[in-house]
């Protein structure tokens, strides 16, 4: 029994060619082949085929999931499972759905080539109201939760002619995240900062250090190491974000379009009274 699939196997599936079927993964005489894996892994959606592409570590753990699923798979067609009338329901349901998703999928697709230079560009000068990053501030902290002992060991320390923030936030600050960071924090915008410190924000000088700001989990102090004003992305910027925004409205847009074409040609017709009726019994 085949346990793990190293990192080798998974490099050298992703290198074969497509004529190439190989035995990559094995479980009793259950057999899972480059090919087999390829072709379930095109029928999943974008995200989740990024997700592997991105990872060779999640291809590991996805074919060994398949293994699994392969196993249980055979115990049920051994059992006969698939022929219980309350499962056969449910596959003929699931066949449905899957063929009038993909085939929505497929209708909807926008055509090759969409969006033009020339859309991108209408939509980069309409939407640039929407685009605006709002000011940001780069922002490193020390956290002291209650002890006011420590929290004024900590503002003496900080007020030495040679204070170094960084050092002082590693030893001091009770936020384990930030403190191996020397207390950096990150980019925030205006709105991602708790109230409580964001009305402080204004008054703050670059590379100064506030006075403590107490906020109801403990005392925050506040380094500000950088800001930025608002601003709007330049068109390389988001281009890619465009694109796949106006080619997921344009599907949406296609969608609804031949829905709405086929109950025009096929309008619906429906028994309120029956349905009531079936609603209420159980």
């Amino acid at each position: 029994m085949i346990r793990t699939i190293s990192i080798t196997w998974i490099t050298a599936l992703s290198c074969l060619c497509a004529e190439t079927s190989t035995i990559v993964a094995k479980v009793g005489d259950i057999e899972i082949t480059n090919t087999e894996i390829r072709e379930v892994i095109a029928g999943l959606d974008a995200d989740q085929q990024a997700a592997i592409a991105a990872d060779s570590a999640a291809l590991g753990q996805y074919v060994r999931a398949l293994l699994v699923q392969r196993m249980v798979l055979k115990q049920a067609l051994d059992k006969k499972w698939e022929q219980e009338p309350a499962v056969i329901a449910k596959l003929v349901r699931a066949r449905e759905s899957t063929l009038t998703e993909t085939y929505l999928q497929n209708a909807s697709t926008p055509e090759p080539g969409y969006p033009s230079e020339t859309e991108l560009s209408a939509a980069y000068e309409t939407s640039k109201s929407k685009l605006l990053i709002p000011r940001s501030f780069r922002l490193a902290q020390i956290f002291i939760a209650s002890d006011k002992a420590k929290l004024e060991a900590t503002i003496k320390q900080l007020r030495a002619k040679t204070a170094d923030f960084q050092t002082i936030a590693r030893s001091a600050s009770e936020e384990p995240a930030s403190a191996a960071r020397g207390g950096e924090i990150g980019w925030l915008t205006e709105e991602q900062v708790q109230p409580g410190i964001r009305e402080k924000l204004p008054k703050m000088v670059l590379g100064a250090v506030s006075e403590p700001i107490k906020l109801n989990d403990g005392w925050h102090v506040l380094k500000v190491l950088d800001i930025r004003e608002p601003r709007t992305p330049a068109f390389d910027e988001v281009r890619e974000n465009l694109v796949t925004q106006l080619r997921a409205d344009r599907s949406r847009s296609k969608r609804q379009e031949l829905l709405a074409q086929l109950l025009k040609e096929n309008p619906l017709a429906i028994n309120e009274i029956g349905i009531s009726s079936l609603v209420l019994k159980p």
